[in-house]
């Protein structure tokens, strides 16, 4: 696997969860190493000169009035590690970590934080090691950053704390002992440029908007196929109809819906004799509502790949060179608004993707509705239930969907002795992103489920080739419902192969 090399530059979500997921090398670019000692240089420099900077020779927050004595500089970076370290709650994944790892690292690469280049060297070297911090999910106001996960990060830079290696959980100096690495003694400056950033709800929200990525794709290729289960119309998704609103994403999720459903036996079948002239919206208008989750995603990807080549700390450290000339300044880049309200916008639209494709389960399994097929799809609807249960579990993660997607950028709570007077939220919001993906994930594999065993009961016509290979991969994974049978582990064996990329071909349009 070719190594990715950083050097402060955005980075995309397929390169985030290549490091993340699939242990992808990393290096740091000779010119980004060039940079880090330049400012470190200047920050050496104001340390002789006997300067006040803050975080530098201060205390942090609401103490940054408080001036630190020299010989008490390298203790005040590892007090404020272990000071900040009070996550709580479940860790997160190793993959969340280590998308952490691999941020930070990047951000500092960037040479606008006046650290060694000792300290991303660290991080990479964890990396590519295969050791994880163990960082607890809940903590972070998101606002002077993420400063109690990016603590319990930097606890294993300092050999303390806890973390995952080779499977095992264990203390953190062990983890670094047992593969080959030696702790760091933090200088002035590195504690806070190792806490300041928003570095852990980036990690866990890329990887979040990269799972909903999937989701709305294959919800075009399972409600392509409800919609050839309940004998619809692709009609709707002309393209001079796009045109004539011409969003990206509407027109791309309507190619995309024409494409899976080319050369259809199903569709030919009932052209001619087809008395609707318009299917239900959760038909129609797979094209306005993927297609705008869609284009919302897009943007929060792109807000998510600014955010990953920003410095986020502070202050920042500008070296000689620059046009303004040397300076160590200090800002609000540390705070999470950007990312929050993206995250919020993401929920919103994916909650509703969610609330869509739960629309089309209920139309697939509503002997009212389901144009001849089956109640619930079952065989033997009476003495079996079929996929009834499938849908109630569906409307259950939506209503906990729909819960989650009420914003956590509007709640604001001073922190810090009122220093800190507006915080973003933006970690909670990167948390319930990710379980509103999970939940998704969920949906999108019981509509799938439903769907082709719809698109059986219409043999022996055949659907178009592209759903029929998709059938392939869906009965690879669960069987045909003959008779009831426990549907909870395969609901979750459909989620799973959804988020491990089992329908990646059809992710792509």
């Amino acid at each position: 696997m070719k190594t990715l090399v950083l050097d402060g530059q955005p980075l995309t979500l397929t390169e985030i969860e290549g490091v993340a997921l699939d242990a992808r090398p990393v290096e740091i670019a000779p010119e980004a190493l060039e940079r880090m000692a330049t400012s470190r240089a200047l920050i050496e420099e104001i340390l002789a000169a006997g300067e006040t900077v803050y975080g530098v020779n201060t205390g942090f927050g609401k103490l940054s009035d408080v001036r630190i004595p020299h010989e008490s500089l390298a203790d005040l970076q590892t007090n404020l590690v272990r000071s900040h370290a009070g996550g709580v709650g479940q860790p997160l994944s190793v993959g969340e970590a280590r998308a952490m790892l691999l941020l930070r690292a990047n951000v500092l690469a960037k040479g606008l934080s006046g650290c060694r280049t000792a300290v991303p060297e660290l991080l990479v070297a964890l990396l590519n090691a295969g050791v994880s911090p163990v960082i607890p999910e809940k903590g972070s106001v998101g606002a002077s950053g993420d400063l109690a996960p990016l603590a319990h990060l930097a606890l294993v830079v300092i050999g303390e704390g806890e973390a995952f290696y080779k499977g095992e959980r264990m203390a953190g100096g062990e983890a670094l002992r047992r593969a080959g690495l030696r702790p760091l003694a933090l200088a002035a400056k590195e504690g806070l440029a190792l806490l300041n950033g928003t570095q852990a709800m980036t990690a866990v929200g890329a990887l979040a908007v990269a799972r909903a990525r999937r989701v709305v794709r294959l919800a075009d290729l399972a409600g392509a196929m409800s919609l050839e289960a309940l004998k619809g119309t692709p009609a709707a998704f002309d393209a001079r109809i796009q045109a004539a609103r011409p969003h990206a994403g509407q027109i791309a999720a309507a190619a995309h819906l024409v494409w899976l459903m080319e050369e259809s036996e199903i569709r030919e079948a009932h052209r001619e004799h087809d008395a609707r002239v318009q299917d239900a919206y959760c038909l129609r208008c797979m094209p306005q509502v993927h297609g705008a989750v869609r284009d919302v995603l897009e943007h929060v990807t792109g807000v998510l790949q600014v955010e990953a080549g920003s410095a986020t700390d502070n202050p920042l450290v500008f070296p000689k060179g620059t046009p303004e000339g040397a300076a160590v300044v200090s800002g609000g880049n540390f705070h999470g608004a950007p990312l929050a309200y993206a995250f919020d916008y993401a929920a919103l639209a994916l909650a509703d993707l969610a609330g869509m494709m739960e629309r089309r389960i209920d139309r697939l399994l509503n002997p009212d509705i389901n144009e001849g097929l089956p109640p619930f799809l079952s065989p033997h609807a009476g003495l079996s239930s079929g996929f009834m249960i499938a849908q109630i579990v569906a409307a259950a993660l939506i209503n906990e969907c729909q819960v989650l997607a009420s914003p956590s950028s509007t709640g604001s709570i001073p922190t810090s002795g009122g220093k800190e007077d507006h915080v973003s939220m933006g970690m909670t919001g990167a948390l319930k992103l990710r379980q509103i993906a999970e939940n998704a994930e969920r949906i999108v594999g019981i509509e799938l489920m439903c769907a082709v065993q719809g698109v059986e009961f219409r043999q022996p016509l055949k659907p178009s080739r592209e759903i029929e290979r998709a059938c392939t991969v869906v009965r690879e994974i669960v069987p045909r419902l003959e008779a009831d049978r426990v549907l909870g582990p395969e609901i979750e064996a459909m989620a799973a192969a959804v988020r491990n990329g089992r329908f990646g071909e059809w992710c792509a349009g």
